[in-house]
């Protein structure tokens, strides 16, 4: 289809130009292939890809991809429509059942982490079987799946991501197959390891009779043969089976770039959900494949759904699978841990910490104490505080609190009267106005941040300082000692 349209939107150009072409008996043979040359050239400069176009009353046909369309939506129609006018024998319907479960174990042992990732290796036995049950999903030749899908995780949420979802979760579902894509603006991958395998290039090369045979002959015959229901076993086992198929794997595109966390990165789509995990074999933690792909397993955790990764553990006790693939402890915690110190800068930085020490007004002791006779101000490690508006709310009563005022309050501050709490350091903070110039509490705060390693200043992926509990500036780590209240 796509060939054909390029070829009749390119001949009028090719023509139009010739005819422009000025005749002469005396033009050399060389020159009219070079004439040629350039007229095609233009032409091909010149042709718009189908996608490209805008859909119109008279070309809106040509930007559907009709195969798809009969694959994944007429027949599904058609067949599911049947269905419900055809009784389903319980024998059927556990055919339907079981056939479905091999089928989509199919594409997500088989298509997904065997040959798209390269998760573990496999028997010839068992590609052999994988390759047949993946065909039975009618969703494309192992070649194609896989290097659509590898594309997919190089370009991700991309414009050359086949099934973005940043174009809209219906198009990540189902859209991208709907509708005609330009080959150009496609990404590359590396398909040798596929090219390579004799079962993928025989199942590529007959894909017409894999799907034909194993979506809908087989389990026909098996029903046909087994109890009589041909019609149950070619419309249950068969078209309603592949359709459940389908929007399961689907799922996996939309679904699971939409619903769920991100504990390991959130720059892309990806994310974590066990409803999406259920309806997938196991794919719907997705935010883990995408950081780890070549992981044979989604699910980390021993109660997290992921029958796929069972399948291939069990897999390789028998010995058809082997040389299974998972990335290190150390690793994934290193993405865990970041990615939860990037959620923790976020909600930091909507705290309010108090004004920064670099940013606050210096002053004199001199003038801190002129000023601190008209509002309430106490020096607490060299940091000027404005308490005016907690006199009042100051847990130990007015009077210990207004007895620093004017006055460095730090040994009352940090165990000469009380030991304040974290929370009280936390407060104190928030009401900073200034510090004081030189000398003063400043050189005994210094000291005690060079002897305090961990109370050392440090910023966040925002960029903005981290206060830990216990190094805030106020606190001093060796408490001086007072002779009490001044």
């Amino acid at each position: 289809m796509t060939a054909s349209a390029e070829t009749t939107s390119a001949q009028p150009v090719v023509e139009s130009a010739r005819a422009r072409q000025p005749r002469s008996s005396s033009t050399s043979p060389s020159r009219s292939v070079g004439s040629a040359a350039s007229t095609a050239k233009q032409a091909s400069s010149t042709f718009v890809h189908i996608s490209e176009q805008p859909f119109t009353l008279q070309n809106w046909y040509k930007h559907i991809s009709w195969l798809n369309v009969t694959l994944i939506i007429v027949i599904p129609v058609i067949g599911c429509t049947s269905a419900v006018f055809t009784p389903l024998q319980s024998k059927t319907a556990i055919l339907a059942f079981v056939y479905y479960v091999l089928t989509g174990l199919g594409i997500t042992a088989g298509y997904h982490r065997l040959w798209s990732h390269r998760a573990y290796s496999a028997r010839l036995p068992l590609r052999i079987l994988l390759a047949a049950f993946g065909g039975g999903a009618v969703e494309g030749s192992i070649r194609w799946w896989s290097a659509g899908h590898r594309v997919h995780h190089r370009f991700t949420d991309t414009e050359k991501d086949p099934y973005s979802v940043r174009k809209g979760l219906l198009y990540s579902h189902i859209g991208w197959m709907v509708f005609l894509h330009n080959p150009k603006k496609s990404g590359r991958v590396d398909i040798t390891d596929l090219n390579a395998d004799p079962v993928v290039r025989w199942q590529h090369k007959n894909y017409i009779l894999v799907l034909l045979t194993m979506g809908f002959l087989f389990p026909m015959f098996v029903a046909g043969l087994g109890w009589g229901d041909w019609k149950g076993g070619l419309l249950w086992a068969g078209i309603v089976r592949l359709t459940v198929v389908h929007h399961a794997t689907f799922c996996v595109n939309s679904l699971a770039h939409w619903l769920g966390d991100q504990p390991f990165d959130d720059r892309r789509s990806p994310r974590d959900h066990f409803l999406t995990a259920i309806v997938t074999f196991g794919e719907g933690y997705h935010n883990f494949h995408h950081e780890f792909p070549s992981d044979y397993r989604n699910a980390l955790k021993w109660y997290q759904y992921d029958p796929t990764k069972w399948l291939i553990w069990l897999l390789k006790k028998i010995g058809l699978a082997y040389d299974l693939k998972t990335f290190s402890q150390n690793a994934i915690q290193q993405g865990i841990v970041q990615q939860k110190q990037k959620k923790l800068d976020k909600w930091r930085a909507r705290l309010n910490w108090g004004v920064p020490l670099e940013q606050l007004p210096v002053m004199e002791f001199e003038e801190y104490q002129e000023q601190a006779k008209t509002r309430a101000l106490v020096l607490i490690a060299g940091v000027v505080h404005d308490v005016t508006n907690f006199i009042e709310q100051h847990p130990g009563g007015k009077a210990l609190i207004q007895s620093g005022i004017g006055k460095d309050a730090t040994a009352v501050f940090n165990g000469g009267v009380y030991d304040h709490s974290n929370a009280a350091h936390n407060l104190l903070a928030t009401m900073r106005v200034g510090v004081i110039r030189g000398g003063m509490e400043v050189e005994v705060w210094k000291m005690a941040q060079r002897e305090n390693k961990e109370s050392t200043i440090k910023s966040d992926s925002n960029n903005a300082n981290i206060v830990r509990a216990g190094s805030q500036a106020t606190r001093i780590q060796a408490p001086i000692q007072g002779a009490g209240a001044a």
